[in-house]
């Protein structure tokens, strides 16, 4: 790995920007479309039908979403892990994004995320501190302030096959909104 020394100034402000683009043809009921990203890693269709029945072969905003979100959390909590020294073995988080019909409009109501992690040398209350800071600071948690988050997260202590499970709920704070 190369490290670039640069003048401490410019440390203090890391802007990068990702890309996604939608594309719509036809109307709601019978188009479809594609939904790439910048980096040409993921090149998808989507349509009403994978948005609102299982079992299709295409994929909708509320499953990239979820994917964005475990994939943020995930790497927040192996930083917060690393940090402090330890080193995760394994960490696996499932992402359920509850979409619902609101009046006539729907809504993304919240977002429940399930995460095991095999981390040598750490007890379990560690561990959910742990959790739960990756959730106050992960990026995407922070963009979804505005709903619920639910994570519950189990260690998994394979040397001594032992588990526990903890669920946290995300509090509102308003004053975590301010930029």
């Amino acid at each position: 790995m190369t490290t670039i020394e640069r003048p401490p100034d410019k440390l203090r402000k890391i802007v990068l920007q990702r890309r996604a683009k939608a594309e719509w043809k036809g109307d709601l009921v019978h188009g479809s479309g594609r939904l790439t990203v910048g980096s040409g890693a993921l090149d998808v269709l989507y349509s009403v039908k994978s948005r609102f029945e299982d079992g299709q072969s295409a994929t909708n905003p509320e499953e990239l979403l979820g994917a964005a979100h475990a994939g943020c959390f995930t790497m927040a909590l192996a930083a917060q892990l690393s940090r402090a020294q330890f080193a995760p073995t394994d960490i696996r988080t499932d992402a359920n994004v509850a979409f619902e019909k609101n009046g006539d409009a729907f809504a993304i109501t919240g977002i429940e995320l399930v995460t095991s992690a095999n981390v040598p040398g750490i007890d379990d209350a560690t561990f959910q501190k742990f959790v739960a800071d990756a959730k106050q600071n992960c990026p995407v948690s922070k963009a979804l302030a505005a709903i619920e988050i639910c994570v519950k997260a189990t260690l998994e202590q394979t040397a001594r096959s032992r588990s526990s499970t903890r669920v946290a709920t995300a509090e509102r704070d308003d004053q975590s909104m301010s930029v």
